[in-house]
């Protein structure tokens, strides 16, 4: 009885057994059809699983490290690129808390336990204020460092090697994968504007090309790498020099444009004073001739007069004849007056 008892409450029942039934592979249901987009995260997920699973999720891993970025949610830089959120996150807040300017920015290491916990965090999508400059921009180049295939590798070193200008340059990043493409150019982007800051955090092109060189490949062979790594730095140099100089060249040609904006405002000023002036000279030559114009008719009325003068008394109307002097009309103003009553 003890044994049966025992038995009893180790295994099911005959009851138990009969209400547990194993069902055919083919005996099943759709629930749900559940996907991750890179752009907005975890599509179809089930209500009852949302508390469980972040809808925007960072990556559909369960980490952001060490991940292909097709897993990942992405959105577009400023230069139409596509990046993984988690990327833009950590270089808004490198920007927002000065980190461009910290001396040795990419080159200082952060202390480990507080990379290890941002880590977790940023796997939930969640980023802490306040972090160290220092601890944001070397997360950036762990991603980079760990991630999946290595961003370069698909460039062979010989092609590295063999690149010695700016052109070569060009030609390697067309080679890479649009993916990786976008990556790079946004890496490069980022270097830029740290080089930009130069004067006040120490970091030169090629030193901030030297610190990111080892986090762009990855081999296995030690001295391998470092001799690869260092072709890469040559190339990352390039890189961010071609970029350097492509802002410039913008720049001159916003302020040529804005120069030329402002002189031809000013060509256009100039020209509205000088119509103005001819307008008010034309006026004033048409108010002479008016004047000129009035002078003459009273010269051609005085003329009028002399004429008037010589006219015979034998000639006007009997009751405006003056007495006569010689034959001529001696009283000019009666017959202006006269002459004026006709008019």
């Amino acid at each position: 009885m003890e044994g049966e008892e025992s038995g009893d409450e180790v295994g099911p029942t005959e009851a138990e057994l009969a209400k547990m039934k194993i069902s055919w592979p083919t005996d099943v249901r759709h629930v749900a059809h559940v996907t991750f987009d890179k752009f907005q995260g975890f599509l179809g997920l089930p209500d009852e699983f949302e508390p469980e699973a972040l809808h925007r999720a960072p990556s559909a891993s369960a980490t952001v490290f060490g991940v292909s970025v097709e897993s990942m949610q992405c959105s577009l830089d400023s230069r139409g690129n596509s990046v993984p959120k988690v990327l833009l996150l950590l270089q808004n807040k490198l920007y927002a808390q000065g980190g461009l300017k910290a001396e040795g920015i990419f080159r200082i290491a952060a202390d480990n336990n507080q990379e290890e916990f941002v880590r977790g965090l940023l796997n939930r999508g969640i980023l802490p204020d306040n972090m160290d400059v220092h601890c944001l921009s070397g997360l950036i180049k762990s991603w980079f460092r760990e991630l999946p295939g290595g961003l370069l590798d698909s460039l062979s070193a010989d092609q590295v090697m063999q690149c010695k200008s700016e052109e070569d340059a060009t030609r390697l990043v067309a080679m890479l994968p649009t993916v990786k493409a976008a990556l790079l150019d946004w890496a490069v982007n980022l270097m830029a504007d740290v080089v930009e800051e130069h004067h006040v955090n120490k970091m030169s092109a090629r030193n901030v090309a030297m610190v990111f060189a080892p986090n762009m490949t990855q081999m296995s062979d030690p001295l391998t790498a470092l001799k690869h790594a260092v072709q890469v730095m040559n190339l990352l140099n390039m890189l961010i020099m071609k970029e350097l100089k492509r802002r410039r060249d913008s720049s001159s040609k916003q302020l040529n444009s804005n120069t030329n904006s402002q002189l031809g405002s000013t060509e256009q000023q100039n020209t509205s004073i000088n119509s103005n002036s001819r307008r008010t000279k034309n006026a004033e030559k048409q108010n002479s001739g008016t004047d000129a114009s009035t002078e003459k008719g009273s010269m051609n009325f005085s003329g009028v007069k002399g004429k008037v003068e010589e006219i015979s008394d034998d000639d006007k109307p009997l009751w405006d004849q003056e007495p006569r002097q010689n034959g001529k009309i001696t009283r000019v103003d009666s017959v202006v007056e006269h002459l004026g009553a006709f008019w």
